[in-house]
């Protein structure tokens, strides 16, 4: 546990160092929810009615845009080759990488996007399902962007390509996750269905994204 600690930390201390991809991801997303109600226009109905589905998006396609980094720099400086040989079981480190990327990308975007929702009409009575929701379902999301960059981690300019291997499989979190946004009866069987998608995350995913590593590795 302490090796897990020590990974985390040292993804953490990274990530606040040079900033790049979680920097891009937040802007990203802010620029998202700024210009919508500009392109939309000041129907405010409209844009209540959206706003759920609208976050979920923007926080769907931020994760997605600093998935690549989760594994690069590792590959590249050999670090991942270390990974592989050490006391500490690949699946076990590859959670670790996941976690640290939902420590910095993925659950800040998913703490901030109710009080952004101002933005766009979000109805107060949304805000705590959508915090809820959004905190939960970023957790398989991070999981999944972890498979998607284990995947092209070889492949120079794997954005793209994690985009298009990643996207089908946020489709029932971005079901569930706009369900649970809403107030509707609705919010709890959609809670518990994103936990469900989590939990089966934080099981399959780590054995998946090590085995598309040792591939690479070998």
């Amino acid at each position: 546990m302490k090796l897990l600690w020590a990974l985390i930390r040292r993804d953490l201390m990274l990530a606040t160092r040079q900033g790049g991809g979680v920097g891009t991801a937040i802007g990203f997303f802010v620029t998202v929810i700024v210009l919508l109600p500009l392109g939309l226009g000041p129907d405010q109905t409209l844009l209540q009615r959206i706003a759920p589905g609208a976050l979920w998006i923007a926080l769907l396609l931020s994760v997605l845009l600093s998935a690549e980094r989760i594994f690069q720099s590792d590959y590249e400086d050999g670090s991942l080759d270390a990974m592989a040989l050490g006391v500490v079981p690949l699946e076990l480190a590859v959670l670790a990488k996941a976690a640290a990327h939902w420590l910095t990308t993925a659950l800040p975007l998913a703490l901030a996007a109710p009080f952004f929702g101002f933005l766009i009409n979000l109805d107060p009575q949304a805000i705590l399902p959508l915090g809820l929701a959004m905190i939960i379902g970023s957790v398989a999301l991070s999981l999944l962007a972890a498979l998607g960059a284990a995947i092209t981690v070889a492949l120079r300019r794997g954005g793209l390509l994690v985009s298009l291997l990643i996207l089908p499989f946020y489709v029932p979190c971005l079901i569930f996750g706009v369900a649970a946004s809403s107030i509707s009866d609705l919010v709890t069987p959609s809670l518990l269905m994103l936990a469900a998608l989590a939990l089966a995350g934080l099981v399959l995913i780590p054995i998946a994204a090590a085995a598309a590593l040792r591939a690479y590795l070998k």
